[in-house]
């Protein structure tokens, strides 16, 4: 018998991480939006396993956005380009998470009225 097909399926997720010591994000950075590509049998599953890596890699997650699958996004009208789907090939290729972007965040100083 042949192996049978994976049910795995690769999400798009925006994670946002406060800060913590050995997080590797800029100094002066409040925290960061990271852009993950995660293999998962489901969403929650890929956000799970998301969660834990970048717990693994002193990251301090917040929060996560889910923006569904490849076929969901496009279904919804987003642009997909060829970069992107490579890294969820590889992703879904490796059962793996791949952080795509790291935007840093950092304060206004809003509060000086």
């Amino acid at each position: 018998m042949g192996k049978k097909p994976s049910k795995q399926q690769v999400y798009t997720l925006l994670v946002e991480v406060g800060r913590k010591d050995g997080d590797g994000l800029p100094k002066g950075a409040t925290g960061a939006g990271l852009l993950c590509y995660a293999s998962g049998v489901d969403e929650a599953e890929a956000v799970r396993e998301t969660v834990a890596i970048l717990k693994q890699a002193d990251m301090n997650p917040l929060d996560v956005t889910g923006y569904g699958t490849e076929e969901e996004r496009v279904a919804q009208g987003m642009e997909i380009d060829d970069a992107e789907r490579e890294l969820m090939g590889r992703a879904l290729e490796e059962n793996s998470v791949i952080v795509a972007q790291v935007t840093p965040f950092y304060d206004d100083d809003e509060d000086e009225e």
